[in-house]
This record gives C-alpha cells, structure tokens and sequence, in this order.
C-alpha cells in the first residue's frame, strides 16, 4: 500500500463521508484534512456547518474546510447550464453533475494549499458521481492520488456502513428505517435507494423537504414575472436580486405551489438504470421561463440547433466532463446566442403547473403584424409567394418521384 502522509477528503457530514475519515485514518494511517463546499442547501446556514465542522473533527479530521461556493455555483455553473438548458435525457436537470466539478474545483485547490498527497471522495462503485469527482481531481491536479474508499473497503451496503458508525460512535442522519439517500443544494434535493428502488412502488410524501404536494398547493394561483438578461435571470417580481437570492426565492415560492418534482429512471454512466425522485422548484421555473423568452428572441434555426445542443451539453455535464474543450468550447457558442435573450416572462404557478402569461422582449423577433392572419398588406407578406416556395422546397422529392416511378 503506498504511504500517504495528508489526504483531503470532499466532506458533506452524511452518512458516508462521516466513516471514511476515520477509515482512512484506520487504513492509511495518514492525517486527514475534511473540506465541506456550501452550495446553498435547504440546510445550510452558519450553524448546520459550524456543527458539520464540530462532527469531522470529533470524528478525526485535522481540520475542516468549509468553504461558501454559493455565487460560484449560481453564477458559473447553474447559470451556463440554465442558458444552454441543458438536461440529461430530457428530464434531469443536473443539479448534483454541476455541483462536483465545482466541488472537486475546491478539492483541489485546498490540497494544493495543505499540500496533500492525496484526495478522497465518497462516491460508490456504482455511481456517477466517482466519475465526475476523479475526472476534476485528474484534469485539475494530474498524477494525484485518488483514494476512492467503496471501492477498497469491506463495507457493502447502507446497512455495513450504518454498523460502521456505530461501531465507532460515529452520528449519522440516516437511519435503517430511512434509508433512502439525498443529496442537496440551491438547485435541487435528489433521493435514490431504499423504497425509492422499486419501481413498482410511489415516492412516499413525507420524504419531501423543499414542495408541497400539489394536492396541497393554494387553491389560488400564484402569479410571478421573471426579467432575464442575456439569458441571465436578473430579477423577480420587479426586484433586482443577486443569483443565490432569485434561486432560493424561487424555490420557496414554487415549492409553496408543488412546482419542481421529478421522479425519473436514468441511465446512468457507468451502466446501469437507476430511479431518482428530484425537488427541483426554481431550476423547474428557471428552464421553462428561459425557453419561452427564447422562443421569440431567436430565430428559427438558431433555436433548433441549440435544442440539439442542449442534450449534448446535458450528457458532457452529467458524464462529468465539465473541464472538458468541448464543454467550454460549446458554452461559448450558447454565450453567443444570448445576446439578445433578454426580457420579462410572466408566469402563473398552480398546483404543480407553470402557466405563460405573457412574453415580452425589446428584441422580439415576433411581428403581430406579419404573423396575423387578417390583412397585413402584400408589402409585409404577399400569398402569392408561398406557391413559388412550395415548388422549390418539395422539388428534391418530386424529381425522386418521377424518375424513380
């Protein structure tokens, strides 16, 4: 086994990360240094991690990094993702595939600052997650060692880790009789496992932190008007706010109205399919907000190119491939096509419904006078014209017709 001397480890106080210090402290023999990436969840306010940095250092941890990511995330990773709407097949918007590179972004950078000779996450064998941590860890830091515990250790399941825990006195916020597992920030709350793997069974309600059920929501909709600026959500009812604000907001406001959830079955990267229930109010608002602006700011090839590369940049990201040329290079494409996507989208929220209001754009592409279907005067559009366009756009097909009979 290779002497490590300091590792850092990517610490959220959950149930995994909570043994893996003392484990590698078990294992390795090595001083362990925990780094705690605050991305806005429901939670998360000064003393839950004030009490996350209490819980790794009783656990063993030298020390404790929590570091405040909230306008990093919002700002350079919700937003490009949000402007692209980038999903991943169609339904997941990618809130814990944005938040790793980020997280391992600020991995990085502690360790290089402690000077570690290794990393650690505690992502398992089967998931995505391994992916995207040890790809940031490889591009930003290559040649480190990367310590992935599930994948050495001799604990297999939930059950052998929550054993683990006790064993060592360790306190754990998940239970046998709970569990599922969640994963939180300002973009979404995901749960997977426990009840959640059998397809053939509902989500339970009370697992929900973030929405009403819509059976719940006001009777009375909610109305809200959202002000982008190339691309960029700017305000919210006529008020400026900054990004971490507006998102929070949202999700208070849509989560009140049962807007957000998701429960999908995904493939997921290293193979297999697997069930994901997601609380996702503001991205929810946010993606369909965005769309609707767009479609009268952009034109019509534009528009369906950029539908074409939302799912591509939605597989680069959920892949993990955030560092990548590809990633940056097509982002700055989105960047481009966003010049003039600004304006007001007014929306009314209902019981787990989005409905459009009104669109309104200085830069709108849409011409009532030209799109009506009264008289617009043949100088705008003439009908004439059409027959002449018909002819040309279907001739590929009717020169196919008559010489192949």
């Amino acid at each position: 086994m290779q002497t490590i001397k300091k590792v850092v480890l990517a610490y959220s106080g959950g149930l995994d990360t909570s043994i893996i210090i003392r484990w590698l402290i078990e294992t390795y023999h090595c001083e362990v240094i925990a780094a705690c990436v605050n991305l806005g969840s429901k939670e998360g306010g000064a003393a839950s991690f004030k009490d996350i940095e209490k819980k790794a250092l009783a656990t063993g941890a030298k020390k404790c990094f929590i570091v405040d990511g909230r306008k990093d995330f919002a700002e350079n990773f919700i937003f490009p993702a949000l402007k692209s709407r980038a999903t991943y097949e169609s339904k997941y918007l990618l809130a814990t595939s944005l938040a790793r590179p980020l997280i391992a972004k600020e991995i990085v950078r502690i360790a290089k600052e402690v000077k570690a000779d290794a990393l650690s996450h505690g992502a398992t064998g089967k998931g995505n997650d391994q992916v995207r941590f040890e790809i940031g860890f490889r591009t930003l830091m290559p040649g480190v060692k990367i310590i992935a515990p599930w994948r050495e250790w001799d604990i297999h399941s939930r059950e052998d880790a929550i054993r683990y825990a006790q064993k060592y006195n360790i306190p754990i916020p998940v239970t046998k009789d709970k569990p599922y597992s969640s994963d939180a920030n300002m973009w979404h709350i995901s749960y997977e496992g426990g009840i959640l793997e059998n397809l053939e069974k509902p989500y339970p309600e009370e697992m929900f932190q973030m929405t009403v059920s819509p059976e719940k929501a006001p009777v009375k909709a909610t109305k809200i008007e959202i002000e982008f600026k190339h691309g960029v959500p700017v305000s919210l009812n006529g008020k400026k706010m900054d990004a971490v604000s507006l998102i929070l907001e949202l999700n208070k406001i849509g989560g009140q109205n049962g807007v957000g959830r998701i429960d999908i079955v995904e493939n997921r990267l290293v193979g297999m399919k697997s069930r994901g229930v997601y609380e996702c109010p503001a991205a929810t608002i946010l993606y369909q907000a965005h769309r609707e602006l767009e479609t009268i700011t952009l034109d019509r090839e534009t528009f369906h190119f950029k539908d074409s590369l939302s799912l591509k940049i939605g597989e680069l990201i959920y892949y993990g491939l955030w560092f990548t040329t590809l990633r940056r290079s097509l982002s700055a494409f989105i960047d481009e096509t966003q010049k003039f996507v600004s304006g007001k989208i007014t929306m009314e929220l209902y019981k787990g419904n989005i409905k459009i209001v009104s669109r309104n754009s200085p830069h709108s592409l849409y011409w009532e006078k030209l799109s009506t279907f009264g008289y617009s005067g043949e100088e705008i559009y003439d009908h004439k014209d059409s027959e002449g366009f018909i002819k040309l756009f279907g001739l590929p097909h009717t020169v196919e017709s008559l010489l192949r009979k």
